[in-house]
């Protein structure tokens, strides 16, 4: 091969290699997970069959900051906090709710229900919006938020009005060893029966409705989808590359208004 070819071809290669980098960048979403809990959590995350592990699959976020997250083109999956954990005793459950087999990085594992979960699904394709609601249908442990940035009221879910924990009937509530309710079971997941669970013969719309228990939640949180045929559905669309999750936003009450976004060096605790 001619020297002038050989740097022809090159030329080319890095060309297509610059095409095929900087689309995968244009493919990518930004999540800002905020912490406004007057108190630590761990964040986790799991993908969806047949989607990537996230290289921030669980990671320690002190009270008032922030971190940043990147979930590549065509990634579906689901986000919650953790609370309560500790990661240097021997035990199998390492975090009083939303554990995932006692690690910090969850490594695709599903937490432990109850937890509020923001169940995400960012599209392939950069012309067409991302979708994403938050459901307590497993049960719920902190409130979140969820918005795009720059701000926008269509691609916006709020915080709950109420501490569900505060709210929670005796039946569903979750106790730490103190005896402080940490989390609330959905109906589903405390009696496992078929007409809260939407399932067989009330597995249509038309048949399973909202209960007296999905609407305490419904009450405290309307954002949220409260049980598996919430409507209307709580689901948003959005075309946003940026958005900020925030766990006890400003309407739950508490929290640090400061934001202080950290990095990925952050001791896990």
């Amino acid at each position: 091969m001619k020297l002038a070819d050989f740097f022809a071809a090159f030329s080319l290669f890095l060309a297509w290699k610059f095409m095929l980098f900087g689309n995968a960048k244009a493919h990518t979403v930004t999540f800002y997970v905020h912490n406004k809990c007057p108190f630590p959590i761990w964040p986790a995350t799991a993908p969806n069959n047949g989607y990537p592990v996230l290289e921030d699959g669980g990671f320690y976020l002190p009270s008032g900051q922030t971190r940043r997250m990147v979930a590549p083109w065509k990634w579906s999956g689901r986000l919650w906090a953790r609370t309560g954990c500790n990661f240097a005793s021997n035990w199998n459950r390492a975090c009083q709710t939303g554990d995932c087999d006692g690690r910090l990085q969850c490594n695709g594992l599903i937490g432990t229900p109850p937890a509020t979960l923001v169940q995400i699904s960012v599209q392939a394709d950069q012309t067409k919006p991302n979708f994403y609601d938050v459901s307590l249908v497993d049960g719920y442990n902190l409130p979140v938020s969820v918005s795009a940035r720059p701000a926008s009221s269509k691609c916006a879910i709020g915080g709950c009005g109420k501490n569900l924990n505060s709210y929670c009937p005796v039946e569903l509530r979750v106790l730490s060893d103190e005896g402080q309710v940490v989390a609330c079971k959905s109906a589903c997941l405390a009696f496992n029966l078929d007409i809260f669970c939407c399932r067989n013969e009330f597995g249509s719309p038309e048949k399973c409705g909202p209960s007296v228990y999905s609407k305490i939640f419904k009450d405290a949180c309307p954002w949220y989808y409260s049980y598996a045929y919430d409507s209307p559905p709580p689901l948003v669309t959005c075309s946003a590359k940026e958005y900020a999750i925030t766990f006890c936003p400003s309407t739950w009450g508490g929290g640090p208004r400061n934001i202080t976004v950290v990095g990925s060096t952050d001791v896990a605790r």
